[in-house]
C-alpha cells in the first residue's frame, strides 16, 4: 500500500510513535491524517485532523468509524506499558488494564474500520507490536503478555481480512525513545527510524516488519534450541 494520497487514521497520535507516524504520513503525501487521541486538544501537529478516540470506548470508536469513512490505512498504535511481574501484588488488575488497551482496543478499532477499508477497496491495517510479543521478563511481564495477544490478533486479522484485500502488517520493535520508556536505561531506537522502516515495509506489501537489530536477533532465536523465549529477556 502506498502512502501517497492515502487517508490515514492513527490511534494515540498525540505523542511518541503515533506522532512520528502522523508526521511521516504527511511527508509521504497522505491526503488526510486523522490523529486520534483521548484528548484531541493534545494533538498539535499542523496538517492533521484531531479526533476524540479512546480505544477503550466503544462509543468513541464507532463515532470515529462513522466520521472517518474515507480511511484507507488504520494504524493501531495506542497502547500502555507498566512495569511489573506476574507475581506482583497488582498483576491481575494490571493485566486487565493492559489487555483492555493493547488487545481489546486493537480489536475494537479493527472491527469498526474493517467495513470502511472494504468500502475503500481493501486498504491496510498496521498494528504496533513489540519484541515483547516473543520474549518476556519480570520487568515487563504483563505488558509482554498483552503484546503476545496482540500478535496473535494481528495474525488472525490477516486471515479474516485477506478476502477483502486488506493488508495487515505487524510491527515488532525493541525499546523506542519515547516518554513510555523514559525511565529505562538501555539502548533505544528513535521513533522516526522505526516509523520509516514500518512505512517502507507497508509500501512494499509486507505482512511483518522487524524494526531494529534487537528484534531481528530475537526473531532468529525463536527457532534456536533452546528457544530464546525460554530465557529471562534480561539475560
Amino acid at each position: 500500500m502506498k502512502l501517497h494520497n492515502a487517508t490515514v487514521l492513527i490511534t494515540g497520535a498525540n505523542r511518541g510513535i503515533g506522532l512520528a507516524f502522523a508526521r511521516e504520513a504527511l511527508a509521504r503525501g497522505a491526503r488526510k491524517v486523522y490523529a486520534g487521541a483521548r484528548n484531541p486538544a493534545s494533538v498539535t501537529l499542523p496538517g492533521v485532523e484531531a479526533i476524540a478516540l479512546d480505544v477503550n470506548s466503544p462509543e468513541q470508536v464507532a463515532a470515529a468509524a462513522r466520521h472517518a469513512g474515507d480511511v484507507t490505512l488504520v494504524i493501531n498504535n495506542a497502547g500502555i506499558a507498566a512495569l511489573g511481574s506476574f507475581l506482583g501484588e497488582d498483576s491481575i488488575d494490571s493485566a486487565r488494564r493492559h489487555m483492555d488497551t493493547n488487545f481489546f482496543g486493537v480489536l475494537r478499532v479493527s472491527q469498526a474500520f474493517a467495513p470502511v477499508l472494504a468500502a475503500q477497496g481493501g486498504g491496510a491495517i498496521l498494528n504496533v507490536l513489540s519484541v515483547a510479543s516473543w520474549i518476556n521478563s519480570p520487568l515487563l511481564a504483563v505488558y509482554g503478555a498483552s503484546k503476545s495477544a496482540a500478535w496473535a490478533l494481528t495474525n488472525g486479522l490477516r486471515n479474516d481480512l485477506r478476502a477483502q484485500g486488506t493488508q495487515v502488517l505487524g510491527l515488532h520493535m525493541g525499546f523506542v525513545d519515547t516518554d513510555l520508556t523514559s525511565g529505562l536505561d538501555m539502548p533505544k531506537s528513535s521513533p522516526e527510524a522505526i516509523v520509516r522502516r514500518a512505512f517502507d515495509a507497508l509500501e512494499a506489501g509486507a505482512e511483518e516488519v522487524l524494526g531494529d537489530e534487537l528484534t531481528q536477533q530475537v526473531k532468529l532465536g525463536l527457532s534456536a534450541e533452546p528457544g530464546i523465549y525460554l530465557r529471562d529477556a534480561r539475560a
